[in-house]
């Protein structure tokens, strides 16, 4: 037995058109809303009529790209200027957690650079924030329900974290619907970022009997319903599977972690402005499966994390005889169905492995891998995926 937390966002509404349940929800939380949002085609005109209808003064601001330092002082300025009392994020990943760091720093003193790592000091939040309701049009990062939020650093190539309870949000709105109108290499990418976050939780060193079996249902999910969700955007049926893993990928990685997919791919996202994340996270997974297995295989046939891969290769193929490298297989066969790009069509110089492989170590996700990965096994992985 060992000793485990679980944490969530304080209330989750997950269902077909729950979107239309905001305003009623929001009105009990704040009177002045500030409206997150990105520059996606979902449209607002409902939204902010179904707010406006419930009494709320709505202000909107617009996250147009991945939020850096500056794009976070600026909400929490204007925030702060337009006396708003709640926060409400509308997007994807980026403009939730968007919505996340400037609700917390509304109510935390001094800059945002104080409680950020790696370029700050990583101070703890030691307030709650204004309450922030999160409703995710991608199904992927699952960041309504995550105590974290990610901001780029382009000058000095590096993406870094806030961290700490209270940035889970107060309410996750989850509705499929609003996913439907996000393009194929948007569905493509947001997916495996979620089919990625559950597998990693899966076999995380920090995973828990609570995470085993949400990771698992969420994996489910994702081996079934992303590949028709990518081939038919209307399909509700995949929609809704795919925002079911995305959420339970994002509940299971809070409590989790991940691993070394994760690791990597939070530095090249730094390294290489504008690669989708979900995108180097599917190039990157099966290498990352085979060197797992090789290391584990070191171990011997009865390794508790080979018999979590196995399981995984069950799930993923739906076959149940089948063993881990299977799922590896299965990984590879999904990337040229959903046609991802490789490292190098993203911007990638393999001259720099050695230096990414050596700050991938130190990422917080490195240390929830399965095994230890050698910094020369990581750029192994990076050639693999190039």
């Amino acid at each position: 037995m060992h000793r485990f937390e679980f944490a969530s966002a304080q209330q989750i509404i997950f269902g077909a058109g729950t979107a239309a349940e905001l305003g009623s929800h929001a009105a009990g939380l704040g009177n002045r809303a500030l409206l997150v949002v990105g520059s996606g085609s979902v449209p607002l005109e409902g939204l902010l009529q179904d707010l406006s209808d419930h009494r709320l003064d709505v202000q909107v601001f617009r996250v147009s790209h991945e939020p850096t330092l500056d794009v976070i002082t600026r909400g929490v300025d204007f925030a702060r200027n337009t006396q708003r009392d709640l926060v409400i994020g509308f997007g994807g990943g980026s403009v939730m957690d968007s919505a996340k760091a400037i609700g917390v720093l509304l109510a935390n003193p001094g800059s945002l650079l104080d409680y950020l790592e790696v370029v700050g000091p990583g101070r703890p939040l030691t307030q709650p924030g204004c309450p922030v309701i999160c409703l995710p049009t991608t199904a992927g990062t699952g960041a309504e329900v995550t105590r974290n939020a990610v901001l780029a650093v382009p000058e000095r190539r590096v993406k870094v974290s806030m961290r700490g309870r209270f940035l889970l949000p107060t309410l996750a709105i989850v509705d499929p619907l609003l996913t439907v109108s996000a393009p194929p290499a948007v569905t493509a990418a947001s997916g495996m970022d979620a089919l990625v976050q559950n597998l990693e939780a899966y076999v995380s060193a920090a995973h828990n009997p609570l995470t085993d079996g949400i990771s698992c249902a969420g994996l489910v999910q994702a081996a079934a319903c992303l590949l028709p969700a990518f081939l038919n955007g209307g399909d509700v049926a995949a929609r809704e599977g795919m925002a079911q893993a995305s959420l339970f990928g994002g509940i299971s990685l809070a409590n989790a972690g991940l691993g070394a997919v994760h690791g990597l791919a939070g530095v090249l996202g730094g390294f290489y402005e504008g690669a989708p994340h979900g995108a180097l996270c599917g190039r990157l997974l099966p290498a990352v499966m085979r060197a797992n297995l090789q290391a584990l295989a070191r171990e011997g046939e009865g390794s508790f994390y080979l018999e979590r891969y196995r399981e995984i290769a069950r799930i993923l193929s739906g076959e149940q005889q089948a063993d881990p490298q299977d799922g590896v297989a299965w990984a590879e066969e999904l990337l040229q169905e959903l046609a991802l790009p490789k490292l190098r069509e993203m911007g990638a110089r393999r001259e720099e492995f050695p230096e990414i492989a050596a700050k991938a170590q130190e990422a917080s996700s490195m240390k929830k891998n399965p095994v230890r990965l050698s910094t020369a096994v990581l750029v192994r992985i990076l050639e693999e995926a190039f």
